[in-house]
């Protein structure tokens, strides 16, 4: 989907995750959601590639996890540097590589190995081509590795339809500064708090509460939608078929109610 609107600073807003948010305690999180959906105890003797790497948390959560190999890339140069500054973090893993490229560049393509586990959360929607990058991601699976994506789902988000929120991502990458915070502010107004003054308390058990799926923040993962553009749906359906029909692969795993589903696919003759 595009239009004449900017493309969204994505880096940007992982990086300031990573400077207020950062903990190990959010990596263990992290470590612990991608094991629980592969449905394996650890990494070790995999190869994990991680398409889209944002702050780089989940690329860290997979060295923790025991990983022989793990390569990070992304679009953002300022995703990229706080990949880096993760692996620092960590001790500069030799076998943890951080790269600087898109799923939809061929040439890239050519110099990545196939791996284990090709890891692409809530990217490949965000890249103007989305069933291309899907195929893609699909291409650099090992014959007997896995590929987990999550996607945004076309089912009404808080009750809007799709064109609601073409609207609100279109009208906050055109806003300056304090118009997006006004934008932030009626979101959470008006979604989250249902427009009572009496939901904030809930509201802040939930953002203290928020990291326990994926070791996200609340309002990071806020601003991502709001601003999150380009950007693509489809339907649960839609990338089961795609998957499917058109890769040759079979869905082993889905995970569903949220903005994004998550899926994950191996070869059919695995």
């Amino acid at each position: 989907m595009t239009d004449d609107a900017q493309h969204f600073g994505f880096g940007k807003n992982w990086e300031r995750y990573i400077k207020q948010h950062f903990s190990d305690e959010r990596v263990e999180i992290s470590r612990k959601h991608l094991l629980d959906f592969l449905k394996v105890q650890n990494l070790e003797g995999k190869y994990f590639l991680d398409i889209g790497c944002g702050s780089g948390l989940h690329s860290f959560a997979a060295v923790k996890a025991g990983a022989d190999r793990v390569v990070s890339f992304d679009y953002d140069q300022n995703a990229v540097n706080t990949a880096a500054r993760l692996k620092a973090y960590a001790g500069n893993p030799p076998h943890w590589s951080v790269l600087q490229g898109s799923i939809l560049d061929e040439a890239l393509l050519e110099k990545l190995e196939p791996a284990d586990i090709v890891y692409s959360w809530g990217v490949l929607h965000h890249t103007g081509d989305m069933w291309r990058a899907i195929r893609n991601a699909a291409r650099l699976m090992k014959k007997t590795g896995r590929m987990y994506i999550a996607l945004y789902t076309d089912d009404p988000y808080f009750d809007q339809p799709k064109t609601f929120w073409v609207d609100i991502k279109r009208r906050y990458n055109h806003a300056n500064w304090l118009g997006r915070k006004r934008m932030e502010a009626w979101y959470f107004w008006t979604f989250y708090l249902q427009k009572k003054v009496n939901g904030l308390p809930g509201l802040i058990r939930q953002a203290r509460e928020y990291k326990k799926s994926r070791g996200m923040d609340m309002y990071t993962d806020a601003v991502d939608w709001l601003g999150g553009w380009p950007f693509e749906f489809a339907s649960v359906e839609e990338v089961r078929l795609f998957g499917t029909e058109k890769l040759g692969l079979k869905l082993v795993n889905i995970a569903t109610g949220q903005a994004n589903a998550e899926y994950l696919f191996q070869d059919k003759v695995v």
